[in-house]
């Protein structure tokens, strides 16, 4: 069995992750121009973005500050470092060569956690400037193939940016999946960056290959500027069974970069993949070597916030949920966490707090943690049904808060007599016999339409569970 099931016979999947995120800074990585999305293509350059004689760079502190910060939460090693040129020419690069870090990052031999437990080494995050942003007019895809014109924004040239290379440690398109939206999130949690995949200041490329176990690893394909996480997972799914297919069929991989078109699902070739010497690396002749002091190093990571990874785990406990579950998942990337434990300090119960935050609060919550610890209370000890509580979280939160018992006295809420509750399922069962006769062979869709009756003519006092317990018991 393959460890990716996706893939035919007994073929394994090896795949690295190379994340490219622009920092949250003010200003550009090497002079004051501003690093500002959106703005009027061409108006946040200066002699150094255009890389014009005599033009000196200044090393951007808060941009090492950041890119600090994403080392430390991803577990590296802060190292003194040093800054490259890397030698090539596209038109949004007007210097012809891109600064760069080369063998000495400031960032080394880290790992990543993801939430099923799967750790992927990272090899290093080191930082560089950006680009800037080629519009391709005409063809197909917005790509240069085809284009009868082409439109340079120089506006992201110069912005600074960490490439966060990781191991090929992952084996399936889900992992990589996961590894993004980590990554992601630690990256929101400790402000380095916006993280906004669809604005780009997020961008992955994908190091795929197969081969067969116990075998060398096959021959890696890599996928350039993929934008979105469902992006990640399609374009590694298709690369692999591609080069599968070539295998398999008696011809050979070559190394290339290729382009994922979400349009057609597929990664076409852009071009035969460079090697290190093609860049013609050599020290940056216009800035010193970088040495973080070990007091600076230190402060970076006493001033790091719970990561997201803790925060689930925090809110797992208290909760009685799995720390990989969608409801705490959920909760915690939307930051929410804090005031759901805030709701069990109140008094109430966290399970409950945690569903009620999940479908309820699409943004930061604005009742008291106080009224909703009120109300998580009531539905388990049976004075409202599910049914009544959810009717009650409405008002809460349309309300910015309230007294959930008297909301839901004002409402006529109040438990059903179980005599009641018998005679509402009889005669739901004696309005739909077909219903019943289905429910009785094992069709969960008929039980549905029988505690949908229930709820109808009990005006939704009746509790679900109860009608369920009930039918389930006539039914023998």
């Amino acid at each position: 069995m393959s460890a990716y099931d996706g893939l035919p016979g007994d073929w394994e999947l090896v795949v690295g992750l190379e994340v490219h995120v622009e920092l949250a800074t003010t200003t550009k990585l090497f002079s004051a121009s501003p690093n500002r999305f959106g703005d009027e293509p061409n108006t946040n350059i200066d002699p150094v973005t255009l890389g014009l004689p005599g033009a000196l760079p200044v090393l951007n502190e808060q941009a090492v500050e950041l890119a600090m910060r994403v080392g430390a939460a991803l577990n590296c090693t802060i190292q003194a470092c040093t800054f490259h040129r890397k030698n090539y020419f596209y038109p949004d690069m007007p210097k012809a060569y891109q600064v760069t870090q080369y063998d000495q990052p400031l960032n080394v031999d880290g790992h990543l956690d993801l939430p099923n437990g799967v750790r992927v080494g990272i090899e290093r995050a080191h930082m560089e400037e950006d680009a800037g942003k080629s519009t391709h007019i005409g063809g197909s895809g917005g790509r240069v193939h085809g284009a009868t014109a082409s439109l340079i924004d120089l506006n992201r040239a110069g912005v600074p940016l960490v490439e966060i290379v990781s191991r090929p440690d992952i084996r399936s398109a889900d992992d990589a999946r996961a590894y993004v939206s980590e990554l992601r999130s630690i990256l929101l949690a400790v402000g380095a960056s916006d993280a906004k995949m669809e604005e780009g200041s997020m961008r992955v490329d994908a190091n795929v290959s197969v081969h067969k176990p116990g075998t060398p690893f096959g021959t890696r394909c890599e996928i350039k500027n993929v934008n979105s996480v469902r992006s990640v997972g399609r374009a590694i799914e298709y690369e692999a069974r591609r080069q599968i297919d070539l295998i398999e069929s008696g011809d050979v991989v070559r190394q290339q970069t290729r382009h994922w078109d979400e349009g057609d699902g597929r990664t076409h070739t852009l071009r035969t993949k460079e090697d290190a010497d093609d860049y013609r690396y050599f020290l940056e002749p216009d800035l010193v070597p970088l040495v973080p002091s070990q007091e600076w190093i230190d402060r970076v990571h006493a001033a790091l916030p719970m990561l997201p990874a803790a925060r689930r785990a925090r809110l797992a406990e208290a909760s009685g949920q799995a720390a990989d579950s969608e409801a705490v998942t959920s909760v915690v990337e939307r930051g929410q966490d804090d005031f759901v434990l805030a709701v069990g300090q109140a008094g109430g119960s966290v399970a409950r707090a945690l569903v009620y935050v999940k479908e309820a609060f699409a943004e930061s919550p604005q009742v008291p943690a106080a009224d909703l610890a009120a109300l998580t209370l009531l539905e388990p000890a049976g004075t409202l049904t599910a049914t009544q509580a959810k009717a009650v979280l409405a008002e809460l939160v349309a309300n910015n808060g309230g007294d959930a018992a008297a909301i839901a006295a004002a409402k006529g809420f109040e438990a059903m007599d179980n005599s009641a509750l018998e005679g509402f399922v009889q005669d739901a069962i004696a309005a739909d016999p077909d219903a019943w006769q289905k429910f009785c062979g094992g069709d969960g869709k008929a039980m549905g339409a029988l505690v949908g009756l229930v709820m109808k003519a009990s005006k939704g006092k009746a509790d679900g569970k109860l009608v369920t317990a009930l039918l389930n018991q006539k039914k023998g």
